[in-house]
């Protein structure tokens, strides 16, 4: 067995990113561990892609949290001549203008460019004009090309334009939609992507995956009558299921991959529904966020510190 490769993977679901960036808060603050020191690669879906590029560029995550409270609102406003019939609207137009969300990641990221960033970065998103999967990622391959000047900020608003949400965004040659409809958990991805790049074994890889949030009342429907289109749909409810459904067969993939020790996941399970744009719950996902950590921060300094294995 090798040095251990540790691998950061951060899932996509909206406002519930604040869940977590105050994880890494609290493993930064608290554990007093580097995020960019220790982890060798990061990856990071929709939300996730914002939390994923922050570290990678030396944003702190308690100043990423202080994006999600200050800024959440602001990027969950409905657009000025949104249409009150909700079940007309998402068949004509998305619900949110990423004009806010473009100038946040101005801010935050400013002219930062990929081919920057030599730690391994991954950030998934959607090709929509070509059908096939588009995955951003930063300088680490003398063999990457394509991505070398595209500002972090434009990778980031690719990743996070969620269909129905937000409008696909434009990069160079590509119209670009949110990454999670087929690696909301880009854990999968990461480890592919580290054996077949950079030669890990897989013996060595050790991933810590953190989600945002499940909810056991997922669609809400058990009856075929109200399976269709403008009763049964429920486009948010929907865009929320297909992305749990790919979050957790990607970790069911990995479990089936890797052994026990070589993975972790912080996540938590509602019995709610947990839209992607309630700015409404910061508050109740930071304080779950908080009591995850506090009940298995030990569990957390160990997996990272021992590289992992100890567990098995």
């Amino acid at each position: 067995m090798g040095k251990t490769f540790r691998i950061l993977s951060i899932d996509g679901g909206g406002i519930r990113g604040i869940f977590p960036a105050h994880i890494l808060r609290c493993i930064e603050e608290r554990l007093k561990i580097d995020l960019f020191d220790t982890f060798d690669m990061i990856a990071g879906t929709s939300t996730g892609s914002i939390i994923a590029a922050g570290v990678a560029t030396g944003v702190s995550a308690a100043d990423i949290v202080a994006m999600y409270k200050e800024h959440g609102a602001g990027i969950f406003r409905k657009k000025r001549f949104f249409l009150p019939v909700k079940s007309i609207q998402p068949m004509f137009d998305s619900i949110y203008d990423s004009q806010y969300l473009e100038d946040v990641l101005i801010e935050v990221f400013q002219d930062k460019r990929l081919g920057d960033i030599k730690k391994p970065l991954l950030l998934p998103s959607t090709d929509i004009g070509n059908g096939c999967v588009h995955i951003l990622k930063s300088g680490y391959s003398k063999d990457f090309t394509r991505d070398k000047y595209v500002l972090v900020k434009d990778a980031v608003l690719a990743s996070c334009s969620a269909p129905t949400y937000f409008n696909p965004h434009k990069l160079d040659h590509y119209l670009l939609a949110d990454g999670g409809l087929w690696a909301n958990n880009p854990a999968l991805a990461a480890v592919i992507d580290a054996q077949k790049r950079l030669e890990i074994a897989q013996d060595d890889i050790q991933i810590l995956s953190v989600g945002t949030g499940h909810s056991k009342t997922m669609y809400g429907t058990n009856t075929a009558h109200k399976w269709g289109l403008i009763n049964g749909w429920k486009h948010k409810e929907f865009i929320s299921f297909v992305l749990s459904l790919q979050s957790q067969s990607a970790l069911n993939y990995l479990k089936l991959m890797l052994r026990p020790g070589q993975i972790k996941r912080v996540d938590f399970e509602s019995d709610l529904p947990m839209p992607l744009d309630d700015v409404s719950t910061l508050d109740d996902l930071i304080s779950k966020a908080d009591h995850k950590f506090s009940h298995e921060s030990e569990s957390i300094r160990t997996f990272i510190q021992n590289g992992g294995f100890a567990d098995e």
